[in-house]
């Protein structure tokens, strides 16, 4: 029983470093462009998702996300959308670049959060084993689970800040509203007061 359980556990740890994921959260101001790259060998599986959390200066929620393999040509365009996603499977060897534009702006800063996820591509020398093929399915299978649980978690916190940036400036707007009414009612009060008023002439 322990030396399959010792089997076992080989397995999953073999399979395991085959996997990686990446969760960034960052900010891109009007007019500029954020890009990154993944290098990748033939059969390699890359995923990205991402939504944009915010913006200032009253600007919509929204991005233009591209990609480009290693000659330089767009393979995948996506244009003024708040979320996304994306999905590829390498089929040559090289940088793979990815891209965040907000060149369309000309006033707002957007906050984005994105994740990404792939699995390497390992090939067979010899015919596995069916338990070793399980194991390895079902390592992609939570790995896969893991990401789309990283990512929720970080679209909930964006969700949770931009809720909490509009009932602040609610707020503060009732009070400014609340403030220029009562100013509006004093005035008008004593404006009416002085036609009432008796003047007497000395």
């Amino acid at each position: 029983m322990l030396p399959r359980l010792n089997n076992f556990l080989h397995l999953f740890l073999l399979v395991l470093p085959f996997t990686f994921t990446l969760a960034h959260r960052i900010e891109i101001d009007p007019g500029e462009k954020e890009c990154y790259f993944e290098s990748l060998q033939p059969k390699d599986r890359m995923t990205i998702t991402y939504e944009v959390g915010g913006s200032t200066g009253g600007g919509h929620l929204d991005i233009d996300f591209y990609v480009t393999d290693p000659q330089g040509k767009t393979i995948y365009t996506h244009h003024k959308k708040p979320q996304g996603s994306f999905s590829m499977s390498a089929d040559r060897s090289g940088k793979f670049t990815y891209c965040f534009s907000n060149e369309m702006s000309s006033y707002a800063r957007k906050v984005l959060s994105f994740n990404v996820h792939g699995q390497l591509y390992i090939g067979d020398q010899e015919q596995i084993a069916p338990v070793e093929q399980e194991v390895r399915d079902l390592s992609a299978g939570l790995q896969l689970v893991k990401d789309e649980q990283a990512y929720l978690v970080v679209r909930e916190r964006v969700h949770r800040n931009t809720c909490e940036s509009t009932n602040s400036r609610v707020k503060w707007w009732a009070i400014v509203q609340t403030v220029i009414l009562f100013s509006l009612c004093a005035w008008n009060v004593h404006y009416l007061k002085s036609w009432f008023e008796v003047k007497r002439v000395l």
